[in-house]
């Protein structure tokens, strides 16, 4: 007898996260929506809910550790199992050179971009290892800035290298459970986070300049995609960018 599919998409209030969320739930998949705050939750569970979508709203901080137990704790309550986990969630920090990089503005990166897939990332082991049918997937957000760094940004770069690391060691050691673990590197999709793009943006260079940027939606297609596969195939790494954004070739 087939399950009902759970998801959890973190950072599920905007972005990336909102669209992949609206289209999991196109696809079956009851969502658990997570974020730190919750009327952007409340919203993007109502234009899922006006489609037929199911979703489950519980706020959270990602770079707590207390904090994502008890979201994986009231997952596991709510539906007795997780199917796949995408860790979304991310912050930027201000531009600004290495040397003028604080200890506070980099933790503050750190403890959310990595720290908080992590985090996630074991309390979903913890289910899905034992739950029945045993297994899962993960895919994580990583970044055109996990390969090639953009200028002043050493906290945002050093963890979306991490997150390559941490994708590797989770695929590796998810075998054994029947976890299957990815990573989406996205370039330039259009969302409010990269807005500036349009705009002009500092290049290797030090020039200033516009970038093309491509619809958040077909982004959404490929985390539908890598979640469609059964858990014995496994997109490792995916990319996904503006067919003209300065990234081959890039400095």
């Amino acid at each position: 007898m087939e399950h009902a599919k759970i998801a959890m998409v973190t950072g599920a209030g905007s972005g990336i996260g909102k669209h992949a969320a609206l289209a999991l739930m196109r696809e079956g998949y009851t969502v658990v929506l997570t974020g730190r705050r919750a009327e952007p939750l409340e919203a993007v569970a109502a234009q899922g809910a006006a489609s037929g979508g199911k979703s489950l709203v519980v706020p959270a901080d990602v770079g707590d550790a207390q904090s994502v137990r008890q979201l994986f704790a009231r997952t596991r309550e709510a539906f007795g199992r997780l199917d796949l986990l995408f860790n979304n969630a991310g912050v930027f920090a201000p531009p600004m050179s290495l040397e003028e990089m604080t200890p506070e503005h980099w933790e503050s990166v750190v403890r959310i971009n990595l720290t908080g897939a992590f985090l996630c990332t074991r309390e979903a082991f913890l289910i899905m290892k034992d739950q029945s049918p045993r297994g899962g997937r993960i895919i994580n957000n990583g970044s055109i800035s996990a390969h090639s760094p953009r200028p002043n940004a050493v906290s945002y770069t050093t963890t979306k290298h991490g997150i390559t690391g941490l994708t590797k060691q989770a695929s590796l050691d998810g075998r054994k459970y029947d976890i299957a673990c990815g990573q989406i590197d996205i370039g330039n999709a259009a969302t409010d986070m990269t807005h500036t793009m349009a705009a002009g943006v500092q290049q290797a260079d030090g020039q200033i300049a516009a970038e093309p940027r491509m619809n958040v939606d077909d982004v959404a297609r490929a985390i539908v995609y890598m979640a469609s596969l059964p858990l014995e195939a496994n997109v490792q790494f995916m990319t996904v960018m503006a067919t003209k954004m300065p990234f081959v070739g890039r400095g």
